[in-house]
């Protein structure tokens, strides 16, 4: 059971995002946002997005930070990924 945060590589709203991840549950993940105070709205069915300035704080807290490719594949590994053609 892990929880994965790759690096802030997409902008929006004025700052950089990064995206945090479980490789093994939804329940793990959003346990782990809640006890972070990642609010519910980031949410976006397989992942929630975190602005940079989190990123220390969550890996303080646990989260595994990992590239971007290495996020990905163990999320698709884990089942728990959602297609582009699913998120419509």
């Amino acid at each position: 059971m892990t929880v994965l945060v790759d690096d802030p590589l997409w902008p929006a709203h004025g700052r950089l995002w990064a995206h945090l991840v479980s490789d093994d549950s939804l329940d793990e993940l959003h346990a782990f946002a809640r006890s972070q105070s990642v609010p519910a709205r980031a949410f976006d069915l397989d992942h929630y997005d975190v602005p940079e300035e989190m990123l220390p704080r969550l890996v303080a807290a646990g989260a595994h930070h990992v590239s971007g490719k290495e996020l990905v594949r163990r999320l698709i590994a884990s089942g728990l990924r959602v297609p582009a053609r699913d998120r419509r």
